[in-house]
């Protein structure tokens, strides 16, 4: 089967994959982004109705173009996909739609890339994607009476999905909290799991704005939490397991009449059990229990760290050319926030520049020998 060769291929078109090809196009590299969308942002595009970005339009562009409008406004989740499909175009970046990868391998010094029929092979390539891929439902939801709808977070779109009666959403994170929120317009709902804390401020308000621009994610997320300092460290292992209540908090949520009741740990007679031994009637669960990393697809021997490969700043120490972007706390918290991933991104491409050079060196030296040799 022919190969198709490129020097670097850039796995994932959403902030990652795009922030990463704005950076390989200004250092003069060629590439190529495979993107499993039919549209770029449609990673957005396919998340619940109405969702909006925890950051503020002034921390929601990528490098080289800003977020138009005003800097207060949050986008919806349709707005920030249109606004990555017109970067891509903007930046004329070679993207390739529709194109899902099943494998990635090693082939001697380069990778091969596999996507259904396609073959592709690079001498490096950036898997640039969070480490949430995979939707996480428990085993047990197999043992749910079939009565009960189901849905994963990454499936609910609005409460008229929903039948009639309560509806338990398993999860208390920000998913968790926001829909159990939404839902709880037209429906009883309970949120089972335990809270992983809240923001201490109303991130829409103008305080909130000016200390999230001025000091959270400027100060805190971006250079203060790090890998490279003691206190992000530290605080690492805590917020890479969950991060604290922004938008929708636990007054909310009271005054919405949601109920928090015990973590669901099983199920009894085809109904959720919970951790104080009851056993709710309910007529849906949705699980916003969040997502695994999903990289078993990656048939190359690496170091990992739990579930996700070992690196540092994206570089894979015993994978030369293999590198990874958008990985939650990769280098920093704002590793996977869109601010942050433009410095993230810089950085691979620079590794990948010196590579690229070393190369192209080691190649100029080997010419010369040989035609020194046939003189």
């Amino acid at each position: 089967m022919a190969r198709e060769l490129y020097d670097t291929i850039v796995i994932g078109g959403g902030q990652a994959g795009l922030s990463v090809g704005y950076h390989l196009k200004r250092a003069g590299l060629p590439f190529l982004i495979l993107d499993s969308n039919e549209r770029t942002g449609d990673q957005w595009r396919t998340r619940w109705d109405s969702l909006r970005l925890f950051t503020s339009a002034a921390f929601s562009g990528l490098d080289g173009m800003p977020y138009p409008g005003r800097g207060d406004h949050f986008p919806t989740k349709d707005e920030f996909a249109d606004y990555l499909e017109h970067y891509a175009a903007t930046f004329g970046l070679p993207i390739e739609r529709g194109c899902r990868v099943d494998r990635l391998s090693r082939r001697g010094d380069s990778y091969l890339v596999e996507a259904g029929a396609r073959r592709f092979e690079a001498k490096q390539v950036v898997v640039a994607m969070a480490n949430y891929q995979r939707p996480s439902i428990p085993a047990f939801a197999a043992e749910l009476d079939p009565s009960i709808m189901q849905l994963h977070s990454s499936e609910y779109r609005n409460p008229g999905q929903l039948p009639e009666g309560t509806v338990l959403v398993v999860g208390a994170g920000n998913s968790g909290a926001e829909l159990a929120r939404e839902i709880a317009g037209t429906h009883d709902v309970l949120v089972s799991g335990s809270s992983p804390g809240e923001l201490p401020f109303d991130i829409d308000s103008r305080i909130a704005h000016a200390l999230l621009s001025r000091v959270a994610l400027k100060v805190v997320f971006h250079r203060v939490l790090t890998r490279a300092t003691p206190i992000g460290r530290t605080a690492r292992p805590r917020l890479l397991r969950a991060g604290p209540l922004i938008r929708v908090k636990a007054k909310h949520l009271a005054a919405a009449g949601v109920e928090r009741v015990a973590r669901t740990v099983g199920s009894t007679d085809g109904r959720p059990l919970l951790e104080d031994g009851s056993s709710p009637d309910v007529a849906a669960v949705v699980w916003a229990c969040g997502f695994r990393p999903g990289f078993e697809w990656i048939d190359v021997p690496l170091r990992y760290e739990g579930k996700v490969p070992a690196q540092k700043r994206g570089v894979i120490a015993e994978a030369p050319g293999l590198y990874f972007v958008g990985l939650h706390f990769m280098h920093a918290m704002s590793s996977s926030m869109i601010h942050g991933v433009g410095r993230d991104a810089r950085y691979v491409v620079k590794a990948i520049e010196r590579r690229v050079a070393a190369a192209t060196s080691e190649a100029a030296t080997d010419e010369a020998a040989r035609a020194g040799a046939a003189a």
